[in-house]
């Protein structure tokens, strides 16, 4: 007896057994069905229109939706707006401040009489008015960090930690103040300054733009030696904003070295040389970040020299017991606030050790 989808018959002669052929795999669902392009009639609307048993549908669309539609839109807008604010834009690109040149002023001080010396260097820095000064990095104290209407508190004090390296490398490095280096300086400042610093090495000039002394401290080795790389240091830094995008540091500092003849041994009479320092910094957003600094002011008192002395290039001062012919009317303090002379000066006695 066959199954309940077997002809009455049975399965005809040849047909594959339980009824399977080869259209069994074959689906019709729903949307087959309704791809079709032909339909058949209903048997009512047969009956009432004598139609033929089917009629052919129109095609189905097959193109994007609404929504599709709206989207490819909208990216195609949003694209175009980018690429014409990307041509005209209303916003103007700020224009890169270019770095001033360094304005340099180097004064020798000179001595109305004989240098004081002594062979014991804690005797001629107890009897000078350096007595009292830190010695070298612990003298340049750093302020209390407030920050501005533009920078920030780390921002402040990243200016003010630069303004004190350089002045560290600068002022008391033993390989630049006697040794002739100026790389632990120069990576310091800012690279747009670099040019101006290198000629002034290659070219020294007294032009107030082209001398090594006002960048850095360095004394003519061949005539000079430090007695004693204890250096004393005194000053102050200040921190204020230039604009809305540059700080300003100012460094006021008084530096006293003890000084012996280049080949003089231990019991040589010192000397002591004092250089005072004010210099002006300005850091831009991108010399915070690179810790990097420009140098704008240097302004420079030295003594004792002797006014006739070439101070562009190298210091070469006057040791124990060495005389010169005062160069002003009145005596310049290199320790006091406020003094400035022209091409030179003379030492107050008052700066001089009292041994």
């Amino acid at each position: 007896m066959g199954g309940p989808g077997d002809p009455p018959e049975g399965t005809p002669e040849g047909a594959p057994a339980g009824g399977e052929d080869e259209y069994r795999s074959v689906v019709f669902d729903e949307s087959f069905v309704r791809a079709a392009r032909l339909q058949e009639f209903s048997a009512r609307e047969r009956m009432a229109d004598h139609s033929p048993a089917v009629r052919r549908r129109p095609p189905l669309q097959r193109g994007l939706s609404r929504q599709a539609l709206i989207l490819v839109l909208l990216i195609a807008i949003a694209f175009g707006t980018a690429i014409y604010m990307g041509v005209r834009h209303p916003y103007e690109t700020p224009a890169t401040r270019s770095a001033e040149p360094l304005r340099m002023t180097v004064i020798p001080l000179a001595p109305g009489t004989a240098v004081p010396g002594s062979t014991s260097t804690d005797e001629l820095y107890a009897a000078s008015p350096a007595a009292q000064f830190r010695t070298g990095a612990e003298g340049i104290t750093m302020p209390a960090v407030r920050r501005t209407a533009h920078f920030s508190d780390s921002q402040v004090v990243t200016a003010l930690t630069t303004a004190k390296d350089y002045l560290v490398e600068s002022s008391l490095d033993p390989s630049v103040l006697t040794g002739g280096a100026t790389r632990p300086v120069r990576i310091l400042l800012d690279p747009r300054q670099l040019d101006q610093f290198d000629r002034s090495f290659d070219h020294p000039a007294a032009d107030g733009r082209h001398a090594p002394t006002g960048w850095l401290v360095r004394f003519d080795a061949t005539r000079t030696q430090l007695a004693d790389k204890g250096i004393r240091v005194q000053g102050t830094l200040q921190a204020a904003e230039f604009d809305a995008n540059t700080l300003e540091v100012v460094a006021d500092h008084t530096f006293v070295y003890a000084l012996r003849p280049t080949g003089a041994n231990a019991r040589a009479e010192a000397s002591l040389f004092t250089v005072r320092r004010e210099l002006t910094f300005r850091f831009d957003r991108d010399d915070l970040r690179m810790h990097q600094a420009e140098l704008a002011v240097s302004y420079v008192q030295a003594g004792p020299l002797a006014c006739s002395d070439d101070s562009v290039s190298r210091l070469r001062p006057l040791l124990a017991g060495q005389t010169a012919k005062a160069g002003g009317p009145a005596g310049t303090d290199p320790y006091a606030t406020g003094s400035a002379t022209a091409v030179c000066g003379s030492l107050a006695r008052s700066a001089q050790p009292t041994v």
